[in-house]
């Protein structure tokens, strides 16, 4: 395998929507607004390319009261990216230093994605990054991860897809990528590590020595 392609929320950048609010709606208001308009259902269907405007639009139809709430949230989204996930950026920089070809495949709306970049500089190491509010496809459909494929001519069986939702990674792997569920850093360094994408760290190659 010589291509890893990574998800980029969670997994190099921490996101957390509760952040937006902080200090301007409590968090049961938060809590209320999420539900009642199934944020996370409405967050896909952004992430699949629907504008903003078109969410507010039917906000404002079904829930007019959570008008405000939404605004608030694409306002303040970049406080939803507190900063790079813990020891990802070490290990983006130790598989381009072995060679391996990196790209990023994120559900993120095309209307914030520039604000991922700042939030977590290893996004910006990457070849390329395949936004899915660009394409209007988004994780799990597998078409995005055949369009991956054909954009920027990877084989599947050549690739590891990296994601800590288990339903994306199996969705890549139905398309044939190998696929990680992102739990962490050092987890995800152990796993690469045993597919060989990375070298062994000093105490494994000390230990490695020893035994001949």
């Amino acid at each position: 395998m010589s291509v890893v392609v990574l998800d980029l929320g969670n997994v190099l950048v921490r996101w957390d929507p509760y952040r937006a609010y902080a200090g301007r709606m409590s968090r049961a208001d938060v809590d209320r607004f999420f539900a009642d308009v199934d944020f996370a259902t409405l967050n896909h269907r952004q992430d699949a390319g629907r504008p903003w405007a078109d969410a507010r639009a039917e906000v404002l139809a079904t829930h007019p009261q959570h008008v405000d709430a939404l605004d608030l949230y694409v306002r303040h989204f970049a406080d939803t990216l507190p900063g790079p996930v813990p020891g990802s950026a070490e290990v983006v920089d130790d598989l381009a230093a072995a060679g391996v070809r990196l790209l990023g495949l994120t559900n993120w709306s095309a209307e914030t994605f520039h604000h991922a970049a700042p939030a977590a500089p290893a996004i910006g190491r990457l070849e390329a990054v395949l936004v899915s509010g660009e394409v209007g496809l988004a994780k799990p459909d597998p078409a995005i991860f055949r369009l991956l494929a054909a954009q920027f001519d990877v084989d599947p069986a050549d690739a590891v897809f990296v994601d800590d939702s288990p339903a994306n990674v199996a969705a890549a792997r139905e398309v044939g990528f190998h696929g990680i569920v992102f739990t962490d850093a050092a987890a995800l360094r152990r796993d690469l590590t045993a597919r060989g994408l990375l070298g062994r760290g000093p105490l494994d190659a000390g230990t490695a020595a020893d035994a001949t």
